[in-house]
């Protein structure tokens, strides 16, 4: 199994960027898919976008799809989320995830999370 911790949370004004990094150690990180959550107060948790084990293919929600970008390094076993042009609404508690098998998922491996506030 892999497990994942994230970093880079914090609190930002609207239309700044953070970028997040989801960090692996366990099995081989090459082998799993990677996807990005995120849960905000009182809702349930949304998917963000995922990446495929290689990093050759993204997929977004529609509502990050122009402003947030997901990469990965597997020589240093850390996926990232890069998000420019923050707004409140992008407010949540921030999750990494990992599977080997669909980067569909479900996924079955999680970080504990990181706190993401964007304030106007």
């Amino acid at each position: 199994q892999v497990q994942l911790v994230e970093s880079g949370g914090g609190s930002v004004q609207a239309g700044d960027s953070l970028t997040l990094s989801c960090a692996a150690s366990g099995r081989t990180f090459s082998v799993y898919h990677v996807a990005w959550y995120r849960q905000a107060p009182g809702k349930d948790r949304e998917f963000v976008g995922s990446i495929n084990w290689s990093g050759s293919r993204t997929f977004y929600t529609q509502s990050v799809k122009d402003r947030f970008i997901i990469s990965r390094d597997n020589a240093k076993k850390t996926a990232y989320l890069q998000m420019n042009n923050l707004q409140p609404e992008d407010t949540a508690i921030y999750y990494c995830a990992a599977d080997p098998h669909n980067v569909a998922g479900p996924y079955d491996y999680w970080g504990q999370g990181t706190q993401v506030t964007v304030s106007s």
